[in-house]
């Protein structure tokens, strides 16, 4: 209650205002109260007052009676001020805490870390705020490691051994008793849990569960990709002996039950080493001018029971994972490569969704059915593109009617808003011993266009036909992928930016922000230096697409609706939407649990970005090791990154990107402008800039840390 001689203008001293305080701050001990409140609840209406009571609670926040959560927002420190949130390690020292609920970051001195690591969630006390500072802790209980494996390369001692590791998370190498080695030698690559990290310890302790191979060896540093991400690399004997049992034949009754598709004229188009073959096309015709066109996917849901042994480990997974020289399967071999892959001449059951179209590919009626399929031919997208390109061989009129009308979609997109992402992926030509002798790109073309219209097609009828309202029932709990706008904000930086390098980015209505705009950026970028480079920084633009129940759309295909049907055997969500589509329109059931698919919807949607993680960390691996062949020789390239501590370029003709010091620009002392992308010198103003062609020398190549490092070589 506020107090009337306050109130009334009287003046009131600091003891005064001092227990007027406490005794505010004692009722609301819970609660964290700002200035505006404070005044109001004390009456407090003069200046002078107001001055004083700022100081006096400046004050308490110093000698750690309150805290000031924010600005000018306090509350009682003695309450509250143990958060639990997650802890970032930082190489300088000065270690950082998140907490949970959103509020200030507080910094984390190493003596005050308890050996926590980079992304452990733990609990935080914090200490009284000190003038000038911002929110500072102590960690007092490590609540969850994020992690407790460790990969690195063996030394072993007389009477132990040491993991040394270059990870960014873990700031000391474990020591491992001898007892604890699992046969290891120095040099061998090693997977180590923690045990223990006693406070008085500068090394944590730990065992070894698995020697990868020597250090250097192609396997050896495959699997310790994995192993640094939390992936598997070896699939687990019981679901393989569960897959073996399952029965290859097909039974008479099963097919009897679905729409039989083995006499149309069905074929698949894949990489040219791919084995699972989850997606297939068919068409005939209807009339002049009219076919059916069928997509006919996989029926993993018929061999994978829900909450079995083999569906738990491929939730687990989530997703295949494609590293350089391998892939990690989703599915255990025998059903990802054999029971469900779509092969030539076999019979294989379907999840299919069946098209007619007309020559403007428009869809005039559509059906989902299970069905059962013999493929007549396995195609590559090379073969498929000889075919297109000439017109000529098998079932080339067919090839050209799925072309032509996958051509009208595609426009039809671009025209809707689609963005089109077109990045050349690198490939690596590898030795018997797995070591890169050769750099390649492939590029999307009318071979794999055809084929992504189809699926995209399929995919978005699959979405539209649950999650579309109707006046019959409401939209059931689905899966959906979707793809958030971006922040006007990025889009209006990557302007800026592109228009330093002489690019526009505009579209008819002047909107710089607008899909068309960036498109036509994409377009006019086709071929130029600087193409590469845009279209990272474009990427990163855009918000990452994921899971979820709640349909928002997706951005960059410009659709209202659309999901992942089209591929069970290496992708889970599909596997997931095919039983749902089982359920809604077949068994005509409840809607399930919001919770239960938004929970299972997160899970994927993180193990797809680790997956790419590790995908990405394998193919800088072979880009560093193929260059430490090359240490010495000289190249063109690009900058394609400008930070505080060097350049970043990567190299025309093999996209292999590396650093480039900024202790190694001797000619003068340079300065960091992150507005504009570059380093200037400060005395000859010579500028460093995203974009700009440069002549770099190869100086080393870090194959521990993936990392190359160049000079700049003067013209």
């Amino acid at each position: 209650m506020a107090k009337k001689g306050c109130k009334a203008g009287r003046r009131i001293n600091k003891r005064q205002l001092v227990e007027m305080l406490v005794e505010m701050f004692n009722r609301h001990e819970k609660d964290e109260l700002g200035t505006k409140d404070i005044f109001k609840e004390l009456g407090l209406t003069t200046t002078s007052a107001r001055t004083l009571c700022v100081a006096i609670l400046d004050d308490m926040v110093f000698d750690g009676y309150l805290l000031e959560t924010s600005f000018r927002r306090y509350m009682l420190a003695n309450r509250g001020s143990v958060l639990c949130g997650v802890f970032k390690r930082n190489s300088e020292g000065y270690n950082m805490f998140y907490p949970e609920d959103g509020g200030e970051p507080v910094i984390i001195t190493e003596r005050h870390s308890m050996h926590a690591l980079t992304d452990d969630y733990v609990r935080v006390t914090l200490f009284a705020k000190r003038r000038g500072r911002g929110p500072e802790g102590e960690v007092v209980e490590i609540l969850r490691r994020k992690h407790d494996t460790f990969v690195g390369v063996l030394k072993v001692e007389k009477h132990y051994a040491l993991l040394l590791t270059d990870s960014r998370i873990l700031p000391n190498d474990i020591f491992i008793p001898r007892e604890h080695l699992k046969g290891g030698k120095s040099g061998d690559k090693a997977v180590v849990r923690l045990l223990d990290w006693p406070l008085e310890s500068r090394n944590p302790i730990g065992k070894v569960v698995d020697i990868l191979g020597r250090n250097g060896e192609n396997d050896a540093e495959m699997n310790a990709i994995l192993a640094e991400f939390g992936l598997p690399y070896v699939y687990p004997v019981a679901v393989e002996e569960a897959a073996n049992r399952l029965p290859a034949n097909i039974d008479a009754a099963e097919i009897a039950r679905r729409e039989d598709f083995r006499p149309v004229t069905t074929f698949t188009i894949d990489p040219v080493d791919a084995k699972d073959f989850d997606d297939a096309l068919s068409i005939r015709t209807i009339s002049d001018g009219l076919w059916e066109i069928g997509v006919h996917i996989a029926d993993v849901s018929h061999y994978v029971t829900e909450g079995g042994v083999i569906d738990k480990e491929a939730y687990k997974r989530a997703t295949s994972i494609y590293l350089v020289d391998r892939t990690i399967p989703m599915l255990p071999e025998r059903l990802c490569n054999f029971l469900c892959s779509l092969r030539p001449d076999e019979e294989k059951l379907t999840y299919s969704v069946v098209f007619t179209m007309n020559s403007n590919a428009e869809v005039k009626k559509f059906r989902i059915a299970r069905g059962v399929i013999r493929s007549n031919r396995r195609f590559s997208y090379e073969e498929v593109q000889e075919i297109i390109k000439s017109g000529k061989g098998e079932y080339a009129a067919e090839i050209d009617v799925l072309n032509k009308l996958a051509r009208i979609m595609r426009e039809k997109r671009f025209k809707a808003g689609a963005i089109d992402f077109q990045q050349a992926e690198v490939h690596f030509r590898l030795d018997d011993k797995g070591k890169p002798v050769s750099v390649y790109f492939s590029e999307s073309d009318e071979s794999h266009q055809l084929i992504e219209e189809f699926m995209l097609l399929a995919n978005r009828t699959v979405a539209e036909t649950i999650g579309k309202p109707n006046a019959k029932s409401h939209p059931k709990t689905f899966v959906y992928r979707v793809h958030d706008t971006p922040d006007p904000e990025k889009l209006t930086v990557l302007a800026r930016f592109v228009a330093k390098l002489g690019y526009k980015m505009k579209s008819s209505s002047g909107r710089t922000t607008s899909p068309a705009a960036l498109n036509n950026l994409l377009n006019d970028i086709k071929g130029s230096k600087e193409q590469n480079v845009i279209e990272q920084i474009s990427l990163r633009t855009m918000q990452k697409a994921r899971y979820s129940i709640d349909n928002i759309g997706h951005y960059g295909l410009a659709f209202k609706y659309y999901t992942h049907f089209t591929s069970p055997i290496r992708r889970y969500p599909d596997l997931m939407v095919h039983r749902l589509l089982d359920r809604y329109l077949n068994l005509k059931a409840r809607s399930v649990s919001q919770s239960k698919y938004e929970e299972l919807c997160e899970h994927c949607s993180a193990q797809e970005q680790v997956a790419a993680n590790a995908e990405r960390a394998s193919i800088k691996y072979k880009q560093v090791e193929f260059m430490s062949e090359h240490i010495g020789e000289e190249y063109d390239a690009v900058i394609s990154g400008v930070k505080e501590w060097g350049i970043y370029a990567e190299i025309n003709e093999n996209k292999c990107e590396g650093m480039i010091p900024i202790r190694a620009l001797q000619d003068d002392y340079y300065e960091f402008d992150d507005a504009n992308y570059c380093l200037v010198g400060r005395r000859k103003h010579r500028k460093y800039m995203i974009g700009d062609s440069v002549r770099i020398r190869i100086v080393r190549a870090n194959l521990d840390r993936k990392q190359l490092d160049y000079e700049l070589v003067e013209e």
